[in-house]
């Protein structure tokens, strides 16, 4: 018999959430949007990992000036379609999906109309985050906006008492 406890335990203590991150992992992300994004402009990153039976699992991560240097010149986040390629070929060569994106806002982790209009993926089921104040620690998973591309320019929000149970950061991830 092929099994695992963590396999286990990860079953029974995050059965019902929809994408989880390792601490470590998450802090990394977070340390990065701060430092990319000076404390002062937006930053973010693709998070990839393993996407199976509407659970997703962010294993890794590529930053949006890491695809294409002057992402972050504008103040936003801008991508060309030449990132993107950067993005799939980084994707096939870790055979990992693009599971979601994360960006920062000055503020509130509401989604601005450009946010909602222009998804970095426009597939249904991608999740975005918002990290609020630019990343700048602490930053609670309770601030976070968290959003779920379901195609047609159209998006379910899980914030509120939604949000703990939608994005999981802990040791079972």
């Amino acid at each position: 018999m092929n099994f695992s406890i963590k396999t286990i335990i990860r079953a029974l203590v995050v059965p019902k959430h929809r994408i989880s991150c390792p601490p470590k992992l998450w802090e990394h992300i977070l340390q990065q949007l701060e430092r990319r994004g000076e404390r002062c402009h937006e930053a973010g990153a693709f998070l990839l990992g393993i996407a199976a039976k509407h659970k997703l699992a962010v294993t890794d991560c590529v930053f949006y000036d890491e695809l294409e240097p002057t992402a972050y010149d504008t103040g936003v986040c801008v991508l060309s379609g030449f990132a993107f390629a950067k993005l799939w070929a980084h994707c096939r060569e870790r055979k990992l999906a693009v599971v979601g994106d994360v960006h920062t806002h000055s503020g509130i982790t509401k989604q601005s109309d450009s946010d909602r209009r222009n998804p970095m993926v426009a597939v249904a089921g991608h999740i975005a985050i918002i990290v609020p104040r630019y990343a700048i620690r602490p930053v609670k998973c309770s601030e976070l906006g968290l959003y779920e591309y379901r195609g047609g320019h159209e998006w379910t929000t899980h914030n509120g008492n939604r949000r703990e149970r939608f994005f999981y950061v802990g040791r079972w991830s």
